[in-house]
């Protein structure tokens, strides 16, 4: 591949993310309120970037449950409560922990092992960079590669078709990001928490303990579910039980 290949290709990556990350945020906020039509050409306008991008960012969402593709093309905004994001996060949380679980149980080879320490150990590379930006392009494609080795872990088909199944329900997937208004050191500060539970239940499968394996990852799952009750302002919990677009858009979905 051609350097300037690599910086197209760099390029559109970054342009998706934040396609992504803006258009999770307007959902959750409301500016993209439940059962509003999407228009791919607006879309365009107000964020800057080309249809490439922006038409790969809606296939995604639709992907992750946040989007219901309509007959004739285009898209809906799916309505959904807080309540259902919470539920698809313990659900995650679940089927996560009963994979690893399995996974240590069962053993794993050496060779997947060392697959995934080495993205581990790319994520912990991105961690060391000193750039003034963090890199969540990098970041989320690591993330979504080791979550996927680790179920792959557990040796069932059944679980895994399973927890696919479940990347479709809102906020389920581990890498479904909504930075919202916190800070990026802050933001920074979480993913910092989760990779060191990454290796830990990583450690935990390699010495073949299932239970340990197990409260970890459902630990981690739990994060986002903190995060989520968190970002409630006080007062709005009766709003916030009504459909996407209530207003949540501190949330910070850890891709963890």
């Amino acid at each position: 591949m051609s350097p300037n290949a690599v910086t197209d290709f760099s390029v559109q990556a970054h342009a998706q993310t934040k396609a992504l990350l803006t258009l999770r945020e307007w959902i959750v906020s409301g500016q993209l309120a439940g059962g509003e039509r999407i228009s791919e050409m607006r879309l365009v306008e107000r964020l800057g970037v080309s249809r490439t991008p922006v038409r790969a960012a809606l296939q995604r969402l639709e992907q992750e449950g946040l989007l219901e593709a309509l007959v004739h093309g285009g898209y809906v905004v799916r309505a959904f409560t807080l309540q259902d994001m919470a539920d698809a996060i313990e659900l995650r949380g679940l089927l996560e922990g009963l994979g690893v679980r399995w996974a240590a149980e069962r053993g794993v080879s050496e060779a997947m092992l060392h697959e995934a320490k080495a993205t581990l150990g790319s994520l912990d590379e991105l961690f060391e960079r000193t750039s003034q930006d963090f890199d969540l392009t990098a970041y989320g494609q690591w993330n979504a590669d080791f979550h996927k080795q680790l179920m792959t872990m557990a040796d069932s088909p059944v679980l895994l078709r399973e927890y696919q199944r479940a990347q479709a329900l809102p906020f389920a997937s581990p890498s479904a990001l909504v930075l919202g208004e916190a800070g990026a050191d802050h933001q920074r500060s979480r993913f910092v928490v989760a990779q060191a539970q990454h290796w830990q239940v990583l450690d935990a499968i390699e010495r073949r303990q299932g239970a340990r394996a197990e409260a970890l990852m459902r630990e981690h799952a739990m994060i986002a579910q903190h995060n989520l009750t968190d970002s409630a302002p006080v007062g709005e919990s009766v709003a916030l039980s009504h459909v996407a677009g209530a207003p949540a858009r501190r949330i910070f979905h850890s891709s963890m």
